[in-house]
């Protein structure tokens, strides 16, 4: 009988963020690791190569997190072709911006980025989580941001999403308490990335305490103890990691 694959989900995990996420999980833990994408498979594959040389398994998944019946079909097909794993990390990292000043912002532009933040942690956690209460044991850490813990102007969109976000966290926290499974969120401030790249990065540092953009691998230290087993009395909570910015 062949041994049971431990396995986390990391989604939007071709770059940035998730890229560090995948490779903290895969390191610091052991886990074989489940990439998703959405569009750049040429990425994502560089991900999965990164988490190889962790000595583990990776494999890459392609899926709108936004859609729900593409989600439940890719995570349900990929789960039957193997049927060697265990989920018990799920890691809802996918996210986009559109950013703009409410009195201009379309409707197209509310619906992607509430769709991808928001929704997107619904439809792969609705698609999973019943593998975790069932194993009575998992961890469910949300991507958040210090836009939904205190508002940034011309991002109503996102800081609606990310708030929507920290506030299922805790309420699925007390849901899943008892199956010990712990639900927890981080709360990245400016981090350097492709969604940050853009950004007037010499003005928006002097607002950090820190003076400095944080690094993927500083959010993903975090991730990974939440998913670690020292983390096994943790839930509801919200880490936040930029440089002293609170709300």
């Amino acid at each position: 009988m062949s041994e049971v694959r431990k396995v986390a989900l990391v989604t939007g995990a071709s770059r940035g963020i998730g890229r560090a996420i995948a490779a903290a999980l895969a390191e610091d833990l052991g886990y074989d690791i489940l990439i998703n994408y959405v569009g750049n498979a040429d990425k994502a594959e560089e991900t999965a190569e990164m988490v190889r040389t962790k000595g583990v398994q990776a494999d890459t998944v392609q899926f709108d997190v936004g859609d729900r019946e593409a989600t439940h079909s890719a995570l349900n097909a990929w789960c039957e072709a193997h049927p060697d794993t265990r989920f018990e990390v799920i890691v809802n990292n996918a996210g986009v911006t559109r950013d703009n000043l409410f009195v201009f912002l379309p409707a197209e532009d509310w619906h992607k980025v509430i769709d991808t933040s928001l929704n997107g942690f619904y439809n792969v956690t609705s698609a999973l989580v019943q593998k975790l209460v069932r194993q009575r044991y998992g961890r469910i850490i949300n991507v958040a941001s210090v836009s939904g813990m205190k508002g940034t102007a011309g991002q109503t969109n996102y800081s609606a999403a990310k708030a929507g976000l920290v506030g299922a966290t805790k309420a699925l926290a007390q849901e899943l308490a008892k199956r010990k499974i712990t639900v927890n969120a981080v709360a990245p401030g400016f981090i350097h990335s492709d969604m940050t790249k853009d950004l007037p990065v010499d003005d928006l540092k002097r607002l950090v305490p820190m003076e400095r953009f944080g690094t993927p691998e500083e959010v993903a230290c975090a991730v990974s103890f939440l998913a670690s087993p020292g983390a096994s009395y943790i839930t509801g909570e919200v880490i936040n990691i930029n440089g002293g910015i609170h709300s």
